[in-house]
């Protein structure tokens, strides 16, 4: 259950920090934006809302994909991760009008960042555990 909420925070922190440092990448809330009928007024519900969609789809879609794409994984040696990664974030742009990655550079360096939380928060988590 914590990394699941874990999976959850670093994909709203590397969401705002993508908006914040990357040119071309933004999060807006429209005035008809709702999310089966709540509407989403203000754009910390915006991030929110985000942030559990890919930190929902890391948990559970990404464990299947990195099985199934497993020897393109050992091939590339590990790089491949990445592309899912992107790929994830990309599935969140084009069925949620609210976030713009434009291209392939902001989509990577999105990726970058959230990667890059995620490892962050997970290490202090198992800090704490210990």
């Amino acid at each position: 259950m914590t990394k699941l909420i874990y999976q959850i925070v670093s994909a709203m922190i590397g969401l705002w920090l993508a908006v914040m440092f990357i040119p071309g990448v933004f999060v807006s809330a429209y005035p008809d934006s709702n999310f089966f009928g709540f509407k989403l007024t203000a754009l910390w519900q915006v991030y929110l809302l985000l942030g559990v969609i890919l930190g929902l789809l890391n948990f559970f879609v990404k464990p299947i994909l990195d099985v199934i794409t497993l020897p393109l994984r050992i091939i590339t040696l590990g790089l491949f991760g990445f592309a899912i990664n992107m790929g994830l974030i990309w599935l969140i742009d084009i069925f949620f009008e609210e976030l713009n990655t434009p291209l392939l550079y902001p989509l990577l360096w999105t990726t970058l960042i959230i990667f890059a939380i995620n490892i962050i928060l997970s290490h202090l988590a198992n800090k704490n555990n210990n």
